[in-house]
């Protein structure tokens, strides 16, 4: 038997509302030393590292807002019947670079959410697929990311 309902898998190319933020000579040169970069253009902060994008979307909020993993709550995702996340797999295609002076806008779709039966009983896969763009609206970032509930 499904633990997917029909109500759950209507989500699925549900978006969020386009996010704009700016990018900063002093978050990235921050961001690189955080991650222990060595190249003087990342130190320096004149281009942004790989994944400095990660962050740069995540929302600001108090404690109590924190899952149990202690990120934001989805409000993306449905509420699905399987509660225990585990990581499926993330691809990301970059198709320029991030420069200090960019605004960048990244829309997230709830691309995909299936099922499958694991030795220990129902899986559900959920696939989130983030756009980034530029303000020309040229692709910076595509990034797609697999989680696993159980």
């Amino acid at each position: 038997m499904s633990v997917l309902t029909d109500n759950i898998i209507s989500y699925i190319g549900t978006s969020t509302l386009p996010r704009r933020e700016l990018v900063t000579r002093r978050d990235l040169k921050k961001y690189a030393v955080a991650t222990g970069q060595r190249l003087p253009k990342y130190l320096n902060g004149d281009e942004a590292p790989l994944l400095y994008h990660l962050t740069l979307f995540w929302d600001v909020v108090e404690l109590n807002q924190l899952s149990i993993d202690g990120v934001s709550i989805d409000t993306l995702l449905p509420d699905f019947p399987l509660k225990k996340a585990m990581a499926g797999g993330v691809e990301m295609e970059y198709h320029q670079s991030i420069y200090p002076g960019d605004w960048l806008t990244a829309t997230r779709t709830l691309t995909n959410i299936y099922e499958k039966m694991g030795s220990k009983g129902p899986l559900i896969f959920y696939e989130v697929t983030m756009e980034v763009v530029n303000d020309l609206g040229e692709k910076v970032i595509t990034e797609k990311t697999t989680r696993i509930l159980r």
